[in-house]
């Protein structure tokens, strides 16, 4: 497949997670969240990095909050320039809106130096670990050598067959739907 057929997918794949009724996404994303409570390397992990989601995305603010109350250091992505950089956030006031009408952490949050679980984005994954992201490699340039847990959340419609992945494509560790937990082993 080639990178127009991938480009064509991903808008496909986009528009029709954006036609979901804000209901389907508000009750899922609570099912979700609640599934994720179940993954012990979530559960037991002292630093978390998460994205704070936008338009239909699972949504991500009560599991932030839930973060926040639990003490942990949470830490949130950050574009500079190319790149993916995480800083610690204390409250949603350390948050402005960043590219790509993102909310990222201010410039005067802490950077931080180990994330041992990582919530990541995804538009569509494959039950392999593949994730299937917006196209800009951020989160595959921060992931690629880097030794922490992942965990991608998402709708189980969008757990696909497969698609076109390239060698310096991260995989996940566990992907999160509405109904399951799927955990991958020999990643």
């Amino acid at each position: 497949m080639s990178q127009i057929e991938k480009t064509r997918l991903r808008k496909q794949l986009l528009d029709a997670r954006d036609s979901l009724s804000l209901d389907f996404i508000n009750i899922t994303s609570k099912q979700i969240q609640d599934n994720l409570r179940k993954v012990d390397f979530f559960r037991n992990a002292k630093s978390i990095g998460v994205y704070y989601s936008i338009g239909s995305e699972v949504k991500t603010h009560d599991i932030l909050q839930e973060l926040l109350k639990s003490g942990r250091e949470i830490s949130l992505p950050k574009v500079v320039k190319k790149d993916l950089v995480f800083k610690k956030i204390h409250s949603v006031s350390d948050l402005e809106e960043g590219n790509f009408s993102v909310m990222e952490p201010k410039d005067h949050c802490e950077g931080v130096k180990k994330i041992e679980t990582m919530i990541v984005p995804a538009i569509a994954l494959t039950r392999d670990g593949h994730r299937l992201g917006y196209g800009f490699g951020y989160y595959d340039r921060y992931l690629s050598g880097k030794k922490l847990k992942t965990i991608a959340l998402s709708y189980s419609k969008h757990i696909i067959k497969s698609f076109p992945h390239s060698d310096h494509d991260v995989r996940i560790d566990c992907m999160v739907t509405e109904d399951q937990v799927i955990r991958l082993k020999n990643k």
